[in-house]
């Protein structure tokens, strides 16, 4: 079945090119001008991927951005003549796969859609619990992969798409350091267009969800000039 793409943008002449550059590669394209219209549209009908602009009529693309997060994962690629570092970082950090700025190039736009529609279609699965093998003591940690989900010291971590992406990779290999770098290009769909700093925030977050669980742990190590990695019980 063909992928699902609902397009919002009030530019009638940018909306036929990536309509034509997307329909000519076999996805169903559905076009709405107004922030309003595309959350009338998502809420009844299931998209594979969502193309968004950030200067709408009616509305921040960003404001819209943030509201669908509250409540789907479904795969956002920001389309925008924004091009400030500031732009493109919010909107990464906001949840958005990736960014592409105007003008584009309508067949590159439509191989980041496929790349993304690759990456989030297939996840390598992740073992329900991680400890050492066998396991000897009780760890931190559980992963429920079917619900994409992970629960600390029994308690559900509210975690956003990345936040879980992050956390997933660095329990995957438990004290193996991860640099910047690593990270982003396990996590984010496109990092050439991402930015370090948002594996700082990401990271800053996610120690925050932990403490407020347990403020007596700090599994998450920072490793200066080097990266990342976490620990999953206590060293005694």
């Amino acid at each position: 079945m063909a992928a699902r793409i609902l397009l919002i943008e009030d530019e009638p002449s940018i909306a036929e090119v990536v309509e034509f550059a997307l329909t000519s590669e076999g996805f169903q394209v559905t076009w709405r001008t107004l922030a309003r219209e595309a959350e009338a549209e998502w809420a009844t009908t299931s998209f594979d991927l969502l193309i968004l602009d950030l200067g709408l009529p009616d509305g921040s693309g960003l404001e819209l951005l943030k509201r669908l997060r509250r409540h789907s994962e479904v795969p956002v690629l920001i389309l925008s003549a924004r091009n400030a570092e500031l732009d493109r970082v919010l909107g990464l950090e906001l949840g958005a796969d990736d960014y592409v700025s105007k003008p584009f190039s309508p067949r590159e736009l439509a191989a980041r859609v496929k790349a993304i529609l690759k990456r989030t279609a297939h996840h390598p699965p992740i073992p329900a619990a991680i400890g050492s093998d066998p396991p000897i003591r009780a760890t931190w940690f559980v992963i429920d992969e079917v619900r994409a989900a992970i629960r600390f010291q029994n308690h559900l971590l509210d975690l956003t798409r990345y936040e879980y992406l992050l956390l997933k990779t660095l329990l995957a290999q438990p004290e193996r350091v991860f640099s910047r770098a690593q990270l982003m290009d396990q996590v984010w769909p496109d990092p050439v267009a991402s930015f370090e700093r948002s594996v700082d925030t990401h990271i800053k977050t996610l120690r925050a969800k932990l403490r407020e669980i347990d403020a007596t742990l700090d599994p998450i190590r920072t490793h200066r000039g080097l990266g990342y990695s976490v620990r999953i019980h206590d060293a005694s």
